[in-house]
């Protein structure tokens, strides 16, 4: 059955996938093309060719997608002192362009897709936008920057893809609907057992989920009171650049799109791991220890010195896995604590270690979930010590696993006094005598 025959569309489905990832990859062309050519069209390259601007937006525009972009600079008389490096550092507010585009067209294609066959118009988008992103980094190679020719190919389809597949989900209603399987009919096939298995595991999945999107949330918080009170500083960098009115929009815009990398690295600094600004350095709860900073505006937000509350900041992904302990306890799903009750007679036993298992379990998920937003996250850009940006993955998501895994066991040993709904309060106490 069709998603919706009204709004079909008179063209075959992977024609119309490549025609909606076409203009996906011209509008977000655009977008990076505008603020350069202003930049551009005010004197501030020194190389004032149409092809030095289009190669230029084609780099700009491959960053945005995730694309490393491979420098050698010169660096004295001869080739041994040639510099070499690659910029990585995403700036993933930019990102989200392509993504939210690409989600746009996914509920198109879902509505002019049969059930069962929005591969052919998946399948008819990737390969445009392959096309449109390679041919991009094959146009825009110079000398000094290149890009893997494997990495512009395949790169770019992530964060559209992402977009492509979430919004025809969003669009469609149910994955059975969107690709043909009826998730309901297999689940009823299953054994009690197996499906009190499976609605424990996502219900830890989405409690890991609430937790870590929480934790995300209050430091981009914390971000935003510490631009606050550092705000005169920030002016302060900017007027010291005095880029001029294109030259200061262009430097907001890039400090935007960084935005979501530094509510990260604020959710890395929050938890204890820190992060690096450069090798050598490490921006911390308990201190600062940086070398020279480039004259970046929002570097000036910078926490510095000894800080005697610093430690407090820990609260933050102990308080979100509180919130999820909370969550899990109003969702009702603890058949791990259920099945333990049965095995063994040992009430005071059975509440402690599955409180500790559910602990360990949504800690560890939404640890894994920091590490990968940390990786995301960091970067280079291939100037001087700059080499290393942002968090490591792994000391994130052990620092975030524990502090995490702590709050849920607070969370959930405590939300029977917080709950205000009698019928859960009444199956709490029961399930605890």
């Amino acid at each position: 059955m069709k998603l919706n025959q009204e709004r079909r569309l008179p063209m075959p489905l992977w024609l119309q996938g490549a025609f909606e990832f076409a203009q996906v990859a011209l509008v977000t062309a655009l977008l990076v093309l505008i603020p350069l050519a202003g930049v551009w069209w005010a004197d501030g390259f020194s190389d004032r060719s149409f092809a030095s601007l289009a190669r230029l937006g084609g780099h700009a525009w491959l960053l945005i997608h995730g694309v490393p972009l491979e420098l050698q600079l010169a660096g004295g008389t001869s080739s041994r002192d040639m510099l070499t490096g690659a910029i990585t550092l995403t700036p993933l507010a930019l990102t989200l362009v392509p993504f939210f585009l690409a989600w746009r067209s996914g509920r198109r294609l879902a509505r002019a897709s049969y059930t069962d066959q929005l591969w052919q118009a998946g399948l008819g988008a990737v390969v445009v936008y392959a096309a449109a992103s390679t041919g991009t980094a094959f146009i825009s190679e110079t000398s000094q920057v290149s890009t893997p020719v494997a990495a512009a190919m395949l790169v770019p389809l992530i964060p559209v893809g992402a977009g492509l597949i979430i919004g025809a989900r969003r669009e469609a209603g149910s994955w059975s609907r969107l690709i043909g399987v009826d998730a309901a009919e297999w689940v009823a096939a299953t054994s009690q057992h197996s499906r009190w298995a499976g609605s424990y595991a996502w219900s830890i999945v989405r409690a890991s989920t609430l937790a870590f999107m929480a934790s995300l949330s209050l430091s981009a918080l914390l971000l935003t009171v510490a631009i606050g009170l550092h705000w005169s500083e920030i002016i302060t960098v900017y007027e010291g650049l005095a880029p001029g009115i294109v030259g200061g929009s262009v430097l907001t815009i890039v400090e935007l799109g960084l935005l979501p990398n530094f509510a990260i690295w604020t959710l890395s600094w929050a938890s204890g791991a820190g992060f690096l600004l450069g090798e050598g350095s490490l921006v911390g709860p308990l201190g600062t220890q940086v070398g020279p900073l480039p004259s970046f505006p929002m570097l000036a937000a910078l926490p510095t010195g000894q800080l005697d509350f610093g430690i407090a900041a820990l609260l933050i992904p102990i308080t979100a896995g509180a919130l999820a302990g909370w969550w899990f306890l109003r969702e009702g799903e603890n058949h791990l604590d259920e099945w333990l009750e049965i095995k063994v007679h040992a009430r005071w036993f059975t509440s402690a270690a599955s409180t500790l298992a559910l602990g360990v379990f949504i800690g560890a998920i939404a640890g894994i979930g920091a590490a990968i937003a940390a990786w995301i996250a960091r970067g280079s850009i291939a100037i001087g010590r700059f080499t290393e940006l942002g968090p490591d993955p792994l000391t994130t998501a052990v620092w975030v696993a524990a502090e995490v895994a702590i709050g849920v066991v607070i969370g959930y040993a405590l939300a029977p006094l917080l709950e205000t709904d009698p019928e859960t309060v009444d199956e709490s106490t029961t399930s605890d005598r």
